[in-house]
C-alpha cells in the first residue's frame, strides 16, 4: 500500500459527498471510507461498480478500494474514538491511517427541512462536535469542514439590502443573525474549526458553498425539481415564492475543484466562498430550462411555500486573489447538463 492513502468521507452518499467519493476514486489510486445512514443519500450500488462488491450486514466494499458503512456518522466517530483501527479491524478492508477527512455529514434536506424542522437540523451541532473531538485526538493529515452560505447574516440578503457577500461579512466579534438553525450550526462549526487549528494544530479548511447543483442532485432541491418540470413541459409552471428571489448557482464539479485546491493552501480554518459571484433569480432559471424544452409557460407563484432570504450571492475576490480560482462551468452549460439528465430520466 505504498503511497496509497485512505480518505474518510462522512455523508458520502449525499449530493456533495458522493461526488467527492467519485472524484477521489476516479482521479487517484487512493482508498475511500465513506459513511451514510441513507436518510436522504443515494445507495452507492447505483453509482459505483457493484458486480464484484463484498457485502456484510452494514457495509459494502467496492473493488477493494472503497468501503461504504451504512450507519450514522456519530456512531462511527464514537467507535473510532474507542478503536482508531476500527475500519481495518471490523471490516474486510486493508487500511492503516486516515489521511484526509471530508466532513459532509449533516441534516439539511432543502428549504422545506430548514424551515419546517429546525430542531432536527440543529442536530448538526452534535455531529460536528463529535467529528472535531475525534479529529483533534486522531490527527488526520487534513480536514475539510463544509460550512454554508446560510451562515451569512440574513439582513445582508433582503430585497433592499442585498450585497455580494464577502468572507469578512462574518465576524465572530460582531455577529449577525444567520439563516435558521442550519446557519447557526455552521457558524459553530466554523468556530470549532478555528479552535481545532489554533489550539490543536489540526490542518482545517472551511468552505462556504453557495447554491451548488448538478445532474445527480435530489429533487428536494430547486434546480433539479425545476428541470424536471420543464422536461415534462408543465404549464402553468409552478415556482416557490414569487420566483424573483435569487441565488448564486455553482456546478458541483466546480465546487469539488475548489475544495481540493483550497485544501492544498488553507490549513488554519479560514472559510472561503465557493460560487460564481453572480445573482440569478429562479425565474431566470425557469426561463433557461423552458428555452431548452422549447416552450413558454405561464409562471404560477406559490406564495405559501418557504423561500428563505431574497438574494444570496457571493463576492469571489478573496478566492481569486488567494487561490487564483474561478468557476469554469457557465450557468447555461451547467443547467443544460441538469436538463438533459432530467429529460433522460423522464424518457427512461
Amino acid at each position: 500500500m505504498e503511497n496509497i492513502k485512505t480518505h474518510l468521507v462522512t455523508g458520502g452518499c449525499g449530493f456533495v459527498g458522493r461526488n467527492m467519493v467519485k472524484r477521489l476514486l476516479n482521479t487517484t489510486q487512493d482508498q475511500v471510507v465513506f459513511i451514510d445512514n441513507l436518510m436522504v443519500g443515494t445507495h452507492p450500488d447505483t453509482w459505483l461498480n457493484h458486480e464484484t462488491a463484498v457485502r456484510g450486514e452494514d457495509y459494502v466494499v467496492y473493488d477493494s478500494r472503497a468501503l461504504f458503512i451504512h450507519d450514522d456518522a456519530l456512531k462511527v466517530m464514537r467507535r473510532l474514538m474507542d478503536n482508531p483501527q476500527h475500519f481495518a479491524d471490523d471490516f474486510p478492508f486493508d487500511c492503516d491511517r486516515i489521511a484526509d477527512v471530508f466532513h459532509f455529514a449533516a441534516i439539511v434536506g432543502g428549504r422545506a427541512k430548514i424551515d419546517g424542522d429546525p430542531m432536527m437540523v440543529a442536530l448538526d451541532l452534535a455531529i460536528d462536535a463529535e467529528m472535531f473531538y475525534w479529529a483533534v485526538n486522531y490527527k488526520p493529515e487534513r480536514l475539510l469542514y463544509p460550512s454554508s452560505s446560510a451562515a451569512y447574516p440574513v439582513d445582508l440578503q433582503t430585497v433592499d439590502g442585498a450585497i455580494a457577500l464577502k468572507e469578512s461579512d462574518i465576524d465572530f466579534k460582531r455577529m449577525g443573525e444567520p439563516d435558521m438553525t442550519y446557519g447557526w450550526s455552521k457558524l459553530t462549526g466554523e468556530f470549532l474549526a478555528k479552535i481545532a487549528a489554533s489550539h490543536y494544530g489540526l490542518k482545517v479548511t472551511c468552505i462556504r458553498p453557495f447554491s451548488g447543483y448538478g445532474e445527480d442532485q435530489d429533487l428536494t432541491y430547486p434546480v433539479p425539481a425545476i428541470a424536471a418540470r420543464a422536461a415534462r413541459k408543465e404549464d402553468p409552471f409552478e415556482v416557490w415564492g414569487s420566483g424573483h428571489q435569487g441565488r448564486d448557482f455553482v456546478h458541483i464539479d466546480d465546487v469539488i475543484d475548489c475544495i481540493l485546491l483550497a485544501m492544498d493552501h488553507i490549513h488554519d480554518g479560514t472559510a472561503i466562498n465557493i460560487g460564481m459571484g453572480k445573482l440569478t433569480s429562479f425565474r431566470e432559471i425557469i426561463q433557461l430550462f423552458c428555452q431548452f424544452a422549447g416552450y413558454e409557460p405561464t409562471i404560477k407563484p406559490l406564495l405559501d411555500k418557504p423561500v428563505g432570504v431574497h438574494s444570496r450571492y457571493c463576492d469571489m475576490t478573496f478566492v481569486e486573489e488567494k487561490l487564483g480560482w474561478k468557476a469554469k462551468i457557465s450557468t447555461e452549460e451547467g443547467m443544460r447538463r441538469v436538463y438533459e439528465a432530467a429529460l433522460k430520466q423522464l424518457n427512461a
